[in-house]
């Protein structure tokens, strides 16, 4: 098997399906139920966003962090977060058991048997932009965002490189799961979906294996990072370096052993 096709295997194995989809569709369409409600005219509208809507989260059996990001637009505008959390927490604490429950600036987290929900609050300013509690205010304050800006550069750029950046991402950030998240997952589907790439292709790539090597070798932990982080991103690249050698020398099969040791097999590539 070349390192192509493993990738390819594993990506294969990265989306969100079959039982585990059913699932989650019933808790978004029971939260959504239960959230017009409770709240009624108090809420504008509210709606999935983030790695579900894009398409590029993975598995909980890939990823024991995956969650499903949803946004709820409050109709009065005039209060601090703080005031919309704590909406949301009890709305959260009587319709959902209370060790289901936790407050994780800036949203209140539903930890699900099967899925994760993080449930963010929001308002309208008077431009009709919408915002959400600020990082840089210590979620004290608000900021402009375009929850779904992103899925639509996202799809632009999957689309000019043969359809493999949405399973780009999510190799990714498997390996990003496998290492203990060195990088915010958000930050990692932008690096690959624009910083690298843009809109226009990789004129010397075709598959998906070789997006994967010029991914890795373009990313970069900031020098203020703690060491383990550092040591995380100089192991990826340094065996995936080896790997791409491996491969190049006509070395198939260890470069197939170097990349199961960089993204371990799961499922149905157990054996493979």
């Amino acid at each position: 098997m070349s390192v192509n096709s493993y990738l390819t295997r594993l990506t294969n194995h990265a989306i969100v399906r079959d039982q585990e989809r059913l699932s989650i569709q019933r808790s978004i369409a029971m939260l959504e139920a239960r959230l017009k409600a409770h709240f009624g005219t108090q809420i504008k509208g509210s709606f999935i966003f983030g790695s579900y809507s894009r398409g590029t989260i993975l598995p909980r059996t890939m990823d024991a962090q995956s969650d499903v990001d949803y946004m709820v637009i409050f109709a009065a505008s005039g209060f601090q977060p703080q005031t919309y959390l704590d909406r949301l927490r009890r709305f959260a604490e009587r319709y959902y058991g209370r060790s289901e429950i936790a407050q994780s600036y800036p949203t209140v987290a539903l930890e699900l048997n099967h899925i994760r929900f993080e449930l963010v609050p929001a308002k309208q300013n008077w431009q009709g932009s919408i915002q959400i509690p600020a990082k840089t205010s210590d979620y004290q304050g608000w900021q402009d965002t375009d929850p779904k800006g992103f899925n639509d550069q996202l799809t632009r750029a999957n689309q000019a490189n043969r359809n493999l950046i949405k399973p780009l991402c999510r190799l990714v950030k498997y390996w990003n799961a496998t290492a203990s998240y060195p990088f915010e997952s958000y930050g990692l589907e932008q690096h690959v979906a624009g910083k690298h790439y843009g809109v226009f292709g990789l004129l010397s790539s075709k598959q998906l294996g070789d997006y994967f090597f010029q991914a890795v070798d373009s990313m970069q932990s900031e020098w203020s990072a703690p060491q383990w982080k550092r040591e995380a991103v100089s192991r990826l690249k340094q065996l995936a370096s080896v790997a791409q050698s491996q491969e190049r020398s006509g070395n198939a099969i260890q470069a197939e052993t170097t990349m199961k040791r960089l993204l371990p097999p799961v499922g149905g590539l157990l054996l493979g």
